[in-house]
Parts: C-alpha cells; structure tokens; sequence
C-alpha cells in the first residue's frame, strides 16, 4: 500500500514530502500525473510548488489535469488525501474542499515559521494533538490567503471541519498573528469527509529533527 504524492510540472515539494512520510515510515511513492494514481494507492498528497507556473490562478491547471479524476474515485472509495501549500490551492480548485486561495494581504512572497492553533483535535490529521494545542510550522506562499463567503465560514465551524488557524505563541487568534490574510485566520479545512484535508503551510517542512521542530509529524502520521 502506498501514498502517492502527485508531481505536476512545477511541483518542488515532492521530495520533501517523500523524505518526510519515510521517516514516519510511511510507504510513499512520488507519481508523475501522467502516470495516473497506482492500484494499491493508500493515500494522496498533493505536494507544494507551483505547478504550471501558477497560470491562471495557483493550482487551476493541475485540478483540471485528468489525473484529478483517479483522485476522486480514490476519494470517493474513502483514499486519504492532503493537499499541501500549492496542493491546497489544487484541492480548491479541484472542489475537493470548500473556499479558495488568493494572493496575499501583503502581495508579497511569504516564507517563515507560523504558530498554529489546533482547532479540531477529533480528525485523522489532527488526532496527534490536543484541541488548542499550539504548534509552530513554516509557509511559503504568495497566494495563502483563504478565502470563503461569511455563510461558508460559518458552515465550516459548526461541522468543526476548521482544522488550524494562524495564531500568536500563546495560542491567541488575531491579525496580527494571520499572516497572509486568510478569512477567520484559516489555515487548514476539511473537504465533505474528515479523510480530505488541505492546509496552507508546510507540515513536511517540520518532520525531520535534523532540520528543525517536529511539530508537523502529526499530520503526515494519518497516512500511517
């Protein structure tokens, strides 16, 4: 059984999300979208990158390659997927998980550690933490910022389908502490079903203990 991380043209993150799931000892296998998704696919993680350059809008083209068709029926027969930085914008774009992500409050270019505060502690990709636990991830975007209408947010609180969201060190949600923008200081939402997940920053990138915190091991663990 193995976790297919999709490579599009322009994904950069594969190897980084490889590299990570091995540590956890998690079978994971990089898989050009040509090649369409393995039969014994266990999981999916749509990498970071910018695929396609990020034409038209970040993760358009790649939702619409025909690849994204084997992740539905994948998704549909209850096959794990995480869609990670430009892989969240795919899942969106893909309909797989509500809203949508869009340039910076900044417009600018954002790469830097995050504190994040665990929202729903009752998921797969959550359960290594506590509700209100506080863990500290980096981003890399220019187009973080989630974006959904007042009734959509509304919807994604009361089904807890609000994974993360951006906070200060000690837990509190302001603006000071959102970085990009993002509506209600999301930074991580479920789809229709606690199996599909997309989040903005990088749990990959703090999974190996040799290159910084751990504090992302959690979320990559529900492929385990």
């Amino acid at each position: 059984m193995t976790v297919a991380i999709l490579r599009f043209g322009g994904s950069n993150c594969d190897r980084d999300a490889e590299r990570a799931l091995s540590h956890l000892d998690v079978d994971a296998e990089i898989v050009w979208h040509e090649d369409g998704l393995p039969e014994d696919v266990s999981g999916v993680m749509l990498p970071g990158g910018f695929s396609y350059g990020d034409y038209l809008r970040a993760g358009a083209i790649a939702a619409n390659s025909p690849v994204m068709a084997d992740v539905r029926d994948a998704v549909a027969d209850g096959v794990p997927l995480l869609g990670v930085c430009n892989g969240a914008q795919i899942g969106c774009e893909a309909g797989l998980t509500p809203g949508a992500f869009t340039v910076n409050r900044s417009a600018r270019f954002q790469c830097e550690h995050v504190f994040l505060r665990v929202e729903n502690a009752d998921t797969p990709w959550t359960s290594a933490y506590d509700e209100g636990e506080v863990v500290e991830v980096p981003i890399a975007h220019g187009e973080g910022r989630f974006e959904i209408t007042d009734d959509g947010l509304a919807t994604l609180a009361n089904e807890d389908r609000i994974l993360f969201r951006y906070c200060d060190e000690d837990g509190r949600v302001t603006d000071a502490a959102n970085p990009n923008g993002s509506k209600g200081n999301v930074a991580g939402v479920l789809g229709d079903t606690e199996r599909v997940a997309v989040m903005m920053p990088h749990p990959e990138r703090a999974s190996l203990p040799d290159i910084g915190g751990t504090d992302g091991q959690g979320v990559l663990r529900a492929f385990a």
